[in-house]
């Protein structure tokens, strides 16, 4: 079974939304700056819930956020 690779472009949502801090988005979003930080890593694939949130916060889809490709 192939294994898959989940992406996101919360880094880029961040300095395109006034440069929003780490900080910023976890207080909107109730997580940690911690989470964000290995989020934007790509070191940590959120719960459904967090992902939700943090489009909404961006007024994004999810799959405007979040990209997942198997690798080959």
């Amino acid at each position: 079974m192939p294994k898959a690779t989940i992406t996101n472009s919360i880094r880029r949502l961040r300095f395109d939304h006034d440069e929003m801090t780490q900080q910023e988005l976890a207080d909107r979003v109730g997580c940690t700056r911690q989470t964000i930080i290995v989020l934007e890593k790509e070191r940590y694939v959120p719960s459904l819930s967090l992902a939700f949130q943090i489009a909404r916060v961006f007024n994004q889809t999810i799959e405007d956020v979040f990209a997942w490709a198997e690798d080959e």
